[in-house]
Order: C-alpha cells, then sequence, then structure tokens
C-alpha cells in the first residue's frame, strides 16, 4: 500500500511539474507576442533553471535574444536547440541569421566525404535517438527470427528470414552511427565567444604573444583546459590559448 501511495505521489508531482511548466511557456509567449523580450526570456530562462531541456526552449529563448541585438547568446541558445534536435530546421535557419551579426568572418577548411556525410546523416538525430533505433531494431530482428524458426510454411520462412537479415543490418548501422555520434559530440567541445573582443595567444599565459583576435558570437571548439585558460580551434583551423571566462562551453 505505500508503495501504492508513493508511486501515485510522484505521478501527481511530476503532472504538477508539468502544468507549471507549461504555463510558464505560455506566459513566456504571451510576453514574447506583446514584443516584451527581456520579460519573455526572463520566464524561459526560469524553465531552464528548473532542469528544463528542449529544443523548443531554447530556440525561443535565442529568438529573445536576437530581438535584443544580444549575438552571443542568441547563437548559444540555437547552438543548443540544434544540439538538442539537429534537425530543428527553424533553429538551423535563425542561427544563420544570428552569424550575420557577427564580426569574425572565417572560411572554414574543406570537408572530407565522411565528415560530410558524418555531418548530413549521422548528425543529424541525437546519438540517444539512433541508441533507440538500435534498440527497436534488436527486438524486431529477435521477433523475426522467433517467427522464422517456428513458422511451417517455406514462404513466410523466406519472408521472416529476409526481414530478420536487414533488421540485423540496420541494428548494425544505428549501433555505429549511435556510437559514431556519441565520439563526436564528447571529442567536438562546442563553445561561443562572449567577450565583445578576446586576444587568443599562443600560450596559457599572459606574457605569451597574441596570435589573433575574436569577437563576440564566434563559434569555437574546445581543445584543452589548463587552469584559468582553454585551448580552442576555429572553423579555419587556427587554435590557440583564451581565457576561460571569454566563452561558454554548449
Amino acid at each position: 500500500m505505500k508503495k501504492v501511495i508513493s508511486i501515485l505521489l510522484i505521478l501527481f508531482s511530476a503532472l504538477t511539474y508539468s502544468q507549471e511548466v507549461n504555463k510558464l511557456f505560455a506566459e513566456g509567449n504571451t510576453f514574447y507576442k506583446e514584443e516584451n523580450y527581456s520579460r519573455a526570456v526572463g520566464v524561459y530562462l526560469a524553465i531552464e533553471e528548473q532542469g528544463m531541456e528542449s529544443d523548443d526552449l531554447y530556440f525561443n529563448i535565442a529568438n529573445c535574444y536576437y530581438k535584443m541585438n544580444k549575438v552571443a547568446p542568441a547563437i548559444y541558445y540555437y547552438e543548443k536547440a540544434l544540439k538538442v534536435n539537429p534537425a530543428n530546421a527553424d533553429a538551423s535557419a535563425n542561427l544563420a541569421f544570428a552569424k550575420r551579426m557577427t564580426i569574425d568572418v572565417i572560411e572554414e577548411l574543406p570537408k572530407t566525404f565522411l565528415q560530410r556525410f558524418s555531418a548530413n546523416i549521422i548528425q543529424q538525430l541525437p546519438f540517444d535517438t539512433w541508441a533507440i533505433i538500435a534498440v527497436m531494431a534488436s527486438f524486431l530482428a529477435s521477433l523475426l527470427f522467433l517467427l522464422y524458426y517456428f513458422s511451417t510454411s517455406s514462404t513466410k520462412k523466406l519472408f521472416y528470414f529476409n526481414t530478420s537479415i536487414f533488421a540485423v543490418f540496420v541494428l548494425i548501422v544505428t549501433v555505429f552511427f549511435a556510437f559514431n555520434n556519441y565520439k563526436t559530440v564528447q571529442k567536438n567541445k562546442i563553445a561561443i565567444i562572449f567577450s565583445p573582443k578576446v586576444e587568443i595567444m599562443n600560450a596559457p599565459s599572459t606574457s605569451s604573444d597574441e596570435i589573433f583576435e575574436l569577437h563576440e558570437g564566434t563559434k569555437v571548439v574546445v581543445l584543452d583546459v589548463l587552469d584559468n585558460w582553454k585551448k580552442i580551434k576555429i572553423a579555419d583551423g587556427k587554435t590557440g590559448w583564451i581565457y576561460a571566462n571569454a566563452l561558454k562551453e554548449i
């Protein structure tokens, strides 16, 4: 009886929390429609502080910052929305507009076929989504194999055998995609420059030489961390060291 009461209390708490979040989200949307972007983003950020994570929430936060001409946080939250859901076309389109507000013009290095395949196919879904598809494929393969094993019709056996082989193939591919996606996310720690202007040094020291400078909104990859310094790489392949508080990891 105590377990049943505990489960009901948990379900009630979850329902209450969901209703509260939906109420806050609707309130933020109302402020946004009224073009009160500062109050809207305040409400959205309050939802984020409660541990809520969704591409719609991050997209709305980014839109508020974009309307307020705050380039760094706008790009930061568009990138967060795409991290949660790489297929969010609206976030991708608005991110392209937000990038036009940045000062730095960085020409990206040409990508190999495998890099393009990863970006256009594998990275279009989060690694946990690929993992879910892999689990579903494994159950389907098991079911089809059992149907093949117990079937008495030769036609059905052939059908179940072929479809189970296909399910196994899907399982292998999606497991590879999930692993590749996870590895890419862990390796490429993306960050956005938040300082209006920051010098990039050739070593993690104030006495080292400046090699180039970056401005707010520029996207970088964090390669290493040493004390209050982070080694970064930009799209054209240049690397250097930057103060950790000058950027924010996604």
